[in-house]
C-alpha cells in the first residue's frame, strides 16, 4: 500500500512539472516610478536587490523556479507582491494612493516586515539583507519623496477617498 502511496505522488511530482505559471517577465516601465520621482543610484540598487523581483514587472527568477510546485508558489507570492505595490505601475496610481504607498514602504522597512525573511531564507538573496544603513537610506528616500509631492501638488489632492461599501 505505501508503495503505491509513493508511486502515486512521484507520478503526480512528474505530471505538474508540464502545468506552465505565468512568469512575470514583461519589464513595461511605461508608469515606473522612476519617472516621476527621484530614485538615487544608491536606492536603485536597493531596490533591484531586496524589492524589485516581487514589486516590478520584472522578476529574476532562480533555478529552481522551474521545478512544481516552487513555481506555482512563486508566481503566486509575485504576484501577491505587486498587487500590494508595482514600482512599474506606481505613476498611473493617483497621487494620494502614490502618497500613502511610500508611508507603507517606510512603515515596512521600519519594522523590518520589508524585505520578507522568506526571500533570504537558507541565503538566498543575501543582497536582500538590508543593513541598519541601507534601511535608513529607503526610509529617508521614501520620505523625501513624500516631501515633495507635499511641496508640489495642493493638500487636498493627497488626500485618501474614503471607500463606499457596496450597496445591498
Amino acid at each position: 500500500m505505501l508503495k503505491k502511496i509513493t508511486i502515486g505522488i512521484v507520478l503526480v511530482l512528474i505530471a505538474i512539472q508540464f502545468i506552465p505559471a505565468e512568469k512575470n517577465e514583461s519589464n513595461d516601465q511605461t508608469f515606473d516610478i522612476s519617472k516621476s520621482y527621484d530614485l538615487p543610484d544608491q536606492v536603485a540598487t536597493i531596490m533591484k536587490g531586496a524589492c524589485n523581483d516581487c514589486h516590478t514587472n520584472l522578476t529574476r527568477y532562480p533555478w529552481y523556479s522551474n521545478i512544481q510546485p516552487v513555481k506555482y508558489f512563486l508566481a503566486d507570492h509575485v504576484n501577491d507582491g505587486k498587487r500590494h505595490l508595482n514600482f512599474s505601475e506606481f505613476t498611473n496610481l493617483p497621487l494620494a494612493v502614490q502618497n500613502h504607498k511610500f508611508e507603507e514602504v517606510i512603515e515596512m522597512v521600519e519594522e523590518k516586515e520589508m524585505p520578507l525573511e522568506s526571500y533570504t531564507y537558507f541565503g538566498l538573496h543575501p543582497e536582500a539583507n538590508l543593513s541598519g544603513e541601507e534601511r535608513a537610506l529607503l526610509i529617508n528616500w521614501a520620505k523625501e519623496q513624500m516631501a515633495y509631492i507635499a511641496a508640489t501638488y495642493p493638500a487636498d489632492s493627497l488626500v485618501m477617498k474614503r471607500r463606499t461599501p457596496p450597496s445591498q
